[in-house]
């Protein structure tokens, strides 16, 4: 059982992997991506969307992809550019991604009588790998979203602490007026970076439609966008406390689904374990004391004359 729920919690945590760990990418540039929810939902109807019409999931991901691109880019031109509220902003994105998804899933598929499923990502052992004892179950027994984020996740890590990239971004974030006068364009990177967590918080919202669910609806994503924004906070804006992070939270919601399917042991409603996950988000944030923020996170960036 222990093994099962930790496996089931790395395939919980794969999409959260891809939402924090762009979204700590976009914050060290200094622009907080709150249109997050929007991206995954938007994601997740692409990824559907694409996958249904086309009966191939390579395309169901390529328009999740351009679908999170489209919601970044009008987030960035919007706050970047336009220098508007990046809260404000975001939260309009978001309630309008759920009319957006709702008007065109109809207007494309009208009201079926049963749900409109597709077959789900495949899981795909990898050759002797997936036979090692306990670590071959949990780690390479997955779909092939999760082994993307196996590789992703030390290539932005190199990128942002190890390359002259990584500081552009991180200099744009802490001082954007000394990188500006480094030859930066501190702008154009923050909407490039806002554009690569675009494209992978859609990847992370196809995740729930294409590689797990096989089905859409309008509430699938249930506030997970914002755990994502949340665990970029609690992991100190690091990539490796994002994925430490994301891990905790893809073993609680792990837990949540285990003990729902068992009717919680009898003793607690079902409602509690749908909640936990975002119960944990609250106490995980109240319990947090000492954080370095980037010192120009949120903040507009006007360039002088």
């Amino acid at each position: 059982m222990i093994i099962n729920l930790l496996s089931r919690a790395i395939t919980m945590s794969t999409p959260l992997f891809f939402g924090s760990v762009s979204e700590v990418v976009a914050e060290r540039s200094g622009v907080m991506v709150t249109a997050i929810e929007g991206i995954f939902l938007l994601g997740a109807w692409g990824g559907f969307v694409g996958t249904y019409l086309w009966g191939n999931a390579i395309f169901g991901l390529l328009l999740a992809m351009i679908c999170g691109i489209a919601v970044a880019a009008i987030y960035g031109v919007v706050t970047i550019f336009m220098k508007q509220h990046q809260v404000v902003t975001g939260t309009a994105l978001n309630i309008l991604a759920i009319g957006f998804c709702a008007f065109f899933q109809r207007v494309l598929f009208g009201i079926p009588q049963i749900p409109l499923q597709i077959q789900p990502l495949s899981v795909i052992p990898i050759p002797i790998l997936s036979e090692i004892p306990v670590l071959g179950e949990l780690f390479f027994n997955k779909n092939i979203l999760t082994y993307v984020a196996y590789v992703i996740i030390p290539i932005i890590h190199y990128m942002l602490y190890h390359t002259s990239l990584g500081l552009a971004i991180r200099s744009s974030g802490e001082n954007p007026q000394a990188a500006d006068v480094a030859g930066i364009n501190v702008n154009r990177l923050r909407f490039l970076t806002v554009l690569f967590a675009g494209m992978m918080g859609g990847i992370a919202g196809a995740f729930y439609s294409v590689g797990f669910l096989g089905m859409f609806t309008t509430n699938m994503i249930g506030g997970r966008g914002w755990i994502a924004f949340a665990i970029c906070f609690l992991g100190n804006w690091q990539i490796t406390g994002a994925v430490i992070g994301t891990f905790v939270f893809g073993l609680a919601e792990a837990l949540a689904i285990y003990m729902q399917s068992i009717g919680g042991g009898g003793f607690f409603p079902n409602e509690l374990f749908i909640a936990f996950p975002y119960i944990l988000t609250i106490v995980l944030t109240v319990m947090r004391r000492n954080f370095s923020v980037p010192a120009n996170l949120g903040i507009p960036y006007i360039k002088e004359g």
